[in-house]
């Protein structure tokens, strides 16, 4: 299987399902030090072949068990599991925990139908934020955008965290996160390698080839036209994060007013308070009103006194991952 199968589970056990039968097993709750977060799932085949995992490997041989079964019986079913010491310690963790587990056939019985699942793969496939309620008392089903669901689910999928509301297991599926950094300079190349390895889509925006190159940047999307036409090309939304870096308000400030018409959740800006203050009378000059300006993070990243570009770096992701997380207001 390919490294990144863990990401691709309804797509796998649809393709299961088409050719011969799959059950999906999803973590609901964890206690303890569990190996694998809530929203965490596993597909099986009717032949017994596995994707994914809902324990890093501690039960997964039981989790099949159970699949087996509700593809026979086309019964979900909730299981509980406990996690040893030794089987927490044999995947990296200090100490056991318990997961609970909605194991549920797929297109028979009183399992997910295959038309759902298939509306979910479509919905990832088109990098749509959905996410599948199941009712566990009911077993009755829908997909939903968060634009129908009450206050404390939209919170769970703006925050990527998958869990129950009432009798309702709300699986989030959210698009990926992603990254539009403008400049390709010194402090952009650890950046975008911290913020692939946070799960962000990244892409260099610099119409300078010099700065902006395969040289610099091996194996990243670039994107040499004006920072502004870029943007609004990329189509930000509320997963995306903004940072621009060249210290140049010719190439930043074009890029600044594209990111401020988004719904991009965070625009961040390099430069000092005084090269911020200018900007700010700059881009106010220009017809941007003193709300939209306050959503601009400058100087860019958390003040953690970094000097280096790659402490910068660190400082740009630990604000995005701020914004991303906390909810709007918190400390």
């Amino acid at each position: 299987m390919p490294s990144k199968d863990h990401d691709l589970i309804p797509e796998i056990a649809l393709e299961w399902l088409r050719d011969g039968g799959a059950a999906l097993a999803t973590v609901t709750r964890t206690w303890g030090s569990a190996p694998r977060p809530v929203g965490s799932q596993l597909a099986v085949s009717s032949d017994s072949k596995i994707a994914g995992s809902v324990s890093g490997g501690c039960v997964e041989g039981a989790v099949v068990a159970e699949a087996l079964d509700a593809l026979i019986d086309g019964t979900p079913r909730i299981v509980d599991f406990g996690v040893s010491d030794d089987d927490a310690f044999s995947v990296g963790l200090a100490c056991g925990g318990q997961i609970e587990i909605l194991v549920e056939p797929v297109g028979i019985g009183k399992g997910l139908s295959e038309e759902l699942l298939a509306q979910l793969v479509e919905a990832r496939a088109n990098k749509r934020a959905f996410a599948l309620m199941t009712n566990v008392r009911t077993w009755e089903r829908r997909m939903t955008d968060g634009t129908e669901i009450d206050d404390a689910a939209i919170e769970m999928m703006r925050v990527d965290r998958s869990g129950f509301v009432g009798d309702w297991f709300v699986c989030v599926h959210n698009p990926p996160l992603r990254m539009i950094i403008v400049g390709g300079v010194h402090i952009a190349q650890p950046l975008v390698q911290m913020a692939q390895i946070a799960g962000y889509e990244c892409v260099i925006v610099d119409p300078r080839e010099a700065f902006a190159s395969e040289a610099r940047f091996p194996g990243m999307r670039i994107i040499h036209d004006w920072p502004d036409e870029a943007i609004d090309s990329e189509s930000p939304d509320a997963r995306t994060a903004i940072v621009t870096l060249t210290h140049d308000p010719k190439i930043d400030d074009p890029a600044i007013r594209s990111a401020l018409n988004s719904d991009a959740f965070y625009l961040g800006c390099l430069g000092s308070m005084r090269t911020h203050a200018k900007r700010v009378d700059r881009l106010a000059e220009a017809g941007i009103c003193e709300a939209e300006l306050a959503r601009i993070h400058a100087p860019v990243g958390l003040d953690i006194g970094a000097r280096s570009p790659a402490e910068v770096a660190v400082a740009v992701l630990a604000e995005v991952t701020a914004s991303l997380r906390r909810p709007p207001g918190a400390k």
